[in-house]
């Protein structure tokens, strides 16, 4: 008997690969053959085809290897986390609270829960790049797998596979589950949540929706109120679609928010209620408060870029535009942003209209229809918000948009695969793939030196696919598959370059980018500019000749060989200049060379043998070894020598924290060494950090080592 997607099976709408389960139990749990745990694992579900499982660890061991090669080429990363890691993993109060140094001056400027595994991990296996990484990989790998889960439930295997797929050749994902920055474990959380939902569309047990509002809470507690952008989207999904009574609808979603409350609260409760003298201070807040820091700096700031003590003193502008850019519909696929995530997004909402519309005869209860609801509400909200918000905004930031994409490809293509017999699902078939075509040979051309014969490929190759597409329905089986499979060849040749191009090079600082250079754009393969697409928003140059990542001569540009090939001009890649983070005596490269210097807002700075062997004679008989203005310089000299340094001001040397008598009665104390002069950065006017600035210059001894200024705070100054 040949069943249709429109047709109901066991009280359970179809989708693809749905064909073959087994009726609903009489609990009504979903209609799955169950197989013990371990069998499970190793061989999948019983309706299964044997191809499945293998075809399905294969892809999560590729994604592994893809995400570990190279890895140790980013040395410590972005070193404001990496120096919280350090301290966290020598200190569980550091770790507790998210600490910038292991005496607990101050916090990062987010909640903790990033950076707990990767604390745990440096605490088991001892600093170092791998340590620091290799959790972030694995959260890459997780994601991949629950994106798999979640497509694959109400589809099939081929729809998982190409979901998993889509995933991992995303530039952006390839850059962010190999970095230590707090999205890649914001982008598992999300995708969990969706998967738990989906989950709960299916049999309405309460308890998917509490896994779910777990996942949201815990995900707050990684970056605050942006996990909360997907939660209007899925609870208006299943309050609609959901296969239980109004009123249990209401108490399971009610249930839900409490597991929010509860998994994201309980932190945020024992912070505001710890005294605040015996807790680091909390960064990126003027008050010290984390509840002000939740809805200031972190929260409505980002949407109206009204953000106190922003290094870009806030990006609300008239005309659509900001210190962080052009904002608008087309935001996302700017020169800019379009390489790092936007390769897919024509065909993920084609794909989603043509899934609504191909389930529009469902029930309402139809988790088939569910699912994309599900997938294309989460990835439209974000869009919304990151199109329109004023606030900081980088081009990392859009990794969260990946795990929605990719479901929607694999669903919808798999979808419309099963109908093509029908001209309307041919016909959209082929407008994904030539939508896809058009627009990866846009992104690619943005690179006109970069592999120049792909972008023919992918558009004549692509162009073919939908050609062959069309016609799917009356070609012969095998026709059809070569039709789709040069598609989806064509369709992942621009991000898959781009994500070897990505692997291949290090990428270190606070902004960061995926893939080669692109007009236009804020720099080359990792390059990240500062806001606008180039210096500081004050006009000032980034301390690494505009790229968030540390470059050779020649950065910023490929050679005409494959991703990642030699850079022209002789220039060096990363690799070598970050060894010496790796063995911790080099510290940060931050474009200064190899002697030496003052770093910079957005990367750290180098730290010469002199001045690491200076800061580290008697640094046991004290608090902290030094203190710096802003947290990049300060966690530079910390990953370097190993002992607390205190950043003044936190990130952006503009927190009032520790205020002038704080640091006064610090120093009478004995309590800090070194002051570190900050080259420039020492604060805004009659800020803290100015002030702070100015009483050590006039007070005590200054001590030159290589290019780096130090101040002696044991030693007055003669005169």
């Amino acid at each position: 008997m040949t069943v249709h997607f429109d047709q109901p099976i066991t009280g359970r709408d179809t989708g693809p690969g749905n064909r073959t389960r087994p009726p609903a139990d009489a609990s009504g749990a979903p209609g799955v053959t169950k197989r013990p745990l371990v069998r499970r694992l190793r061989h999948g579900r019983p309706e299964d085809p044997r191809w499945a499982r293998p075809a399905f660890l294969a892809l999560l061991l590729a994604t592994a290897v893809l995400y570990l090669y190279n890895l140790s080429a980013s040395g410590y990363a972005n070193s404001f986390y990496s120096a919280a890691v350090q301290a966290g993993s020598e200190s569980w109060k550091a770790f507790f609270f998210g600490s910038l140094d292991a005496a607990n001056a101050i916090t990062v400027d987010k909640p903790p829960a990033a950076l707990w595994p990767m604390a745990l991990s440096v605490r088991l296996f001892g600093l170092g790049s791998w340590a620091i990484l290799v959790p972030e990989v694995l959260m890459g790998v997780g994601t991949v797998a629950v994106v798999y889960a979640a497509v694959r439930r109400r589809f099939s295997p081929a729809a998982g596979l190409i979901a998993g797929a889509v995933l991992a050749l995303t530039p952006v994902a390839a850059l962010m589950f190999r970095f230590n920055n707090p999205d890649a474990m914001l982008a598992l959380l999300m995708a969990a949540a969706c998967y738990f939902v989906i989950r709960a569309l299916e049999d309405g047990r309460t308890k998917w929706l509490l896994w779910a509002g777990t996942a949201i809470g815990f995900a707050f507690l990684v970056k605050t109120l942006q996990a909360f952008l997907i939660l209007p989207p899925l609870a208006l999904v299943y309050g609609v679609c959901a296969p239980v009574t109004v009123k249990k609808r209401i108490g399971q979603l009610a249930a839900g928010l409490a597991a929010i409350v509860v998994s994201g609260g309980w932190w945020v409760a024992i912070v505001e209620l710890w005294p605040a003298s015996s807790r680091p201070y909390i960064g990126g807040s003027q008050n010290n408060s984390f509840l002000e820091l939740t809805f200031g700096y972190n929260g409505l700031g980002r949407l109206n870029g009204d953000e106190t003590g922003s290094v870009g003193g806030g990006g609300g502008g008239g005309n659509g535009g900001g210190a962080w850019g052009e904002t608008g519909w087309d935001r996302l696929f700017g020169s800019s942003i379009g390489g790092q995530i936007s390769w897919l997004i024509p065909a993920a909402l084609i794909l989603l209209v043509a899934g609504l519309v191909a389930t529009g005869k469902y029930r309402r209860t139809s988790a088939t229809r569910g699912a994309f609801l599900v997938w294309g509400g989460a990835l439209l909200t974000t869009m919304l918000v990151f199109s329109y918000m004023q606030g900081i905004f980088h081009e990392y930031y859009t990794v969260a948009l990946a795990p929605y994409i990719a479901p929607l490809v694999g669903m919808g293509a798999t979808l419309l695969w099963e109908k093509r017999d029908k001209a309307w699902a041919s016909l959209t078939l082929a407008a994904a793939m030539t939508a896809t075509a058009a627009w990866g040979y846009v992104l690619l051309n943005r690179s006109s030196d970069y592999l120049p014969w792909l972008k023919w490929l992918v558009l004549v190759g692509g162009l073919t696919a939908a050609l062959g597409l069309i016609f799917a329905g009356r070609l012969g089986r095998r026709l059809a598959l070569g039709a789709a499979g040069l598609g989806l060849v064509a369709a992942l040749a621009g991000p898959a370059a781009y994500t070897l191009t990505t692997v291949n090079e290090g990428h270190t600082g606070s902004i960061v980018t995926a893939g080669p250079a692109v007009a236009g754009g804020r720099g080359g393969p990792g390059g990240g500019g500062a806001p606008g697409g180039g210096g500081f928003p004050d006009g000032g140059q980034n301390p690494q000749n505009g790229n968030g990542n540390a470059r050779g001569q020649g950065q910023g540009q490929q050679g005409n060989g494959f991703p990642g090939g030699g850079l022209p001009g002789g220039g060096q890649n990363q690799n070598q200049q970050n060894q010496n983070q790796q063995n911790g005596d080099g510290g940060r490269m931050g474009g200064m060379g190899g002697g030496g210097g003052v770093g910079g807002l957005l990367n750290g700075a180098g730290v010469s043998a002199e001045a690491k062997e200076l800061l580290e004679t008697d640094a046991d008989q004290y608090t902290w070894a030094a203190a710096a203005i802003g947290a990049q310089n300060a966690a530079s000299y910390q990953l370097s020598t190993g002992d607390p340094v205190m950043a003044i001001g936190g990130f952006n040397g503009s927190d009032p924290s520790p205020t002038l008598a704080q640091f006064k009665q610090y120093v009478a104390d004995g309590k800090i060494h070194y002051f570190i002069a900050s080259g420039g950065m020492g604060g805004s006017g009659d800020g803290t950090s100015s002030r702070i600035t100015s009483w050590v210059e006039a007070t005590f001894k200054k001590v030159t080592v290589g290019s780096t200024t130090f101040y002696d705070l044991t030693q007055k100054a003669s005169g």
